[in-house]
């Protein structure tokens, strides 16, 4: 069975709604000053899901990511999140939700003054109380996972950009959220580092189940990582669907978007999966 395979097999089976919509954007507007960047957003992942919002920079995609955790409120419409819609929460209701969450921030954001241990155990510290021997076994494990075992007394200094990268994940998944948030995950990534990101939100796809989103500009990475594609222009979604959609879409933005980047012909070694993932698993 090949990748896209397994995930199609695999989605819809996590924690969430059993198949059903887990988050749901309706008709979402956001303005700063005088200018719009989100233009009546309307967009739906279902459980177990990874869906990648792709556009060029400045489309307003990390935006979107920001009223989709509640770090802001929209303007009008509404984001709901297995059943709960966020502008109606009071903030305890909201902070209980957001630890459902897992969110990997652009350029890791990583504290400089703690350890590598320290920031991956940080959420499970702070969140449940976990200390001591449990709180080492627990952060060994996840940076297991994203195939960093041993540096945890290490500091982010000392790591190199796709390592950062890795620790991010790690403590993005510290407990084991239902729901996880990637903005620009290869952004500044040699291309094998890059590649090796992408094998290993596919294998975190896998192994914790969780409904993603991953917003990026970089059609390989879309490719390779989503199960379906929301392709954003200045401020709108103009399509959702699967790559062989937008290669064939006859949407001017969406075309425009296609040949001014690469994405790989069908049947290629891309399209048909990640190798090299023994180590991770």
């Amino acid at each position: 069975m090949t990748e896209k395979s397994d995930r199609s097999a695999t989605a819809g089976s996590g924690r969430g709604t059993a198949g059903g919509p887990v988050i749901e954007v309706r008709d979402l507007w956001k303005s700063f000053g005088d200018q719009e960047v989100l233009r009546g957003i309307n967009l739906t992942v279902k459980d177990g899901e990874t869906m990648v919002v792709l556009g060029p920079s400045g489309c307003g995609k990390s935006v979107l990511l920001k009223h989709v955790i509640g770090l802001m409120k929209p303007d009008r419409g509404a984001i709901v999140v297995e059943g709960k819609e966020l502008t109606e929460l009071d903030e305890l209701e909201l902070k209980e939700l957001r630890m459902r969450f897992g969110m990997v921030f652009q350029g890791a954001a990583l504290f400089d003054s703690m350890t590598v241990g320290e920031n991956v155990g940080l959420p499970l510290k702070e969140h449940r109380g976990t200390i001591g021997d449990e709180l080492a076994d627990l952060v060994e494990t996840k940076l297991r996972m994203v195939g960093l075992a041993g540096v945890s007394h290490l500091r982010p200094s000392e790591l190199s950009g796709g390592m950062k990268k890795r620790v991010a994940l790690a403590r993005a998944i510290a407990l084991d959220p239902d729901i996880v948030l990637y903005d620009e995950p290869t952004t500044g990534l040699d291309p094998i580092m890059a590649e090796q990101i992408n094998q290993l939100i596919r294998m975190l796809q896998r192994k914790i189940n969780a409904t993603s989103i991953v917003v990026t500009h970089d059609l390989h990475s879309a490719n390779f990582t989503g199960d379906k594609i929301a392709l954003m222009h200045e401020g709108k979604i103009k399509l959702v669907g699967t790559m062989d959609d937008l290669r064939h879409s006859d949407n001017e933005a969406v075309r425009t978007f296609i040949a001014r980047g690469y994405t790989p012909p069908p049947g290629s070694t891309v399209d048909a999966g990640p190798v090299g993932l023994a180590e991770f698993d």
